[in-house]
């Protein structure tokens, strides 16, 4: 265990790579740092508040001896260790435990950073609560506006497809005109017309198309005995009314 002379072939042939056992001097260096700090720990003088807590813990950790007068005055009362406090013994076993207030902050404030963050939590509810109901009803929005807008295109087509019947059987019957202009489809040449020549056959640009539609198939029924729903062309109004499934488009559907 002599001390090893640093030019000397051993200590040279010594492995010291990465992963290997340290050299003894390292070892002694690192074990007696960590002596001293040990010691700088036992030396180091504690705190008031500390000095304060560790004798706290012990006298809480300790249980109540003779000598204290109210643990006294329960024994003579026929009070044993152990036992729940009342009558019948329905009361507590332990001592009830002390909150130590270590902080700065006064009375009740404590109480009041609980009333606060408990307002924000439900205050943080009611927005995703507001949140998830405004969703939903931009959900019921949306489809109402997509039902609505199937409807309206399905009236679209099925006015085509009157006006192009109305169109078809008036020029059958030699008919050259129809009896209001929107009866027929207009043709590719009318729409380039200028707006002068359009602002006195727009009349019916007040009605719907909902109103269009009911407007033409009852003319269409009256007039030609067609029903738009079925298909079919009646020879008169009696075979129209007796035959045809339903009176109205609304039975068709």
């Amino acid at each position: 265990d002599e001390e090893e002379d640093y030019m000397s072939d051993l200590f040279i042939k010594q492995d010291v790579r990465p992963g290997l056992p340290m050299v003894r001097r390292v070892k002694e260096a690192i074990q007696k740092e960590e002596k001293q700090k040990e010691a700088n720990e036992k030396n180091r003088q504690k705190s008031i508040k500390e000095e304060e807590k560790e004798r706290r813990d012990l006298v809480l950790k300790s249980a109540l001896g003779n000598e204290n007068k109210g643990f006294a005055l329960l024994q003579k009362m026929g009070y044993k260790s152990g036992q729940a406090l009342g009558k019948s013994g329905e009361g507590i076993v332990e001592p009830i435990p002390l909150n130590i207030k270590t902080g700065r902050s006064g009375l009740g404030h404590e109480e009041l950073k609980k009333r606060k963050a408990e307002e924000k939590l439900e205050n943080y509810r009611q927005k995703l609560h507001m949140k998830k109901q405004a969703n939903e009803q931009a959900a019921d929005q949306f489809r109402v506006r997509f039902k609505n807008k199937q409807e309206e295109r399905k009236m679209e087509g099925d006015l085509r497809k009157s006006q192009r019947a109305c169109q078809h059987l008036s020029l059958f019957k030699d008919i050259d005109v129809p009896k209001e202009t929107w009866y027929w489809l207009e043709p590719e040449e009318e729409e380039k017309k200028d707006e002068e020549d359009k602002q006195d056959e727009c009349t019916s640009s007040d009605l719907s198309v909902s109103e269009k539609l009911h407007i033409l198939t009852t003319y269409l029924r009256e007039e030609h005995f067609y029903c738009i729903w079925c298909g079919t062309t009646y020879e008169d109004s009696e075979d129209l009314s007796s035959n045809c499934p339903g009176n109205s488009a609304a039975d068709h559907d």
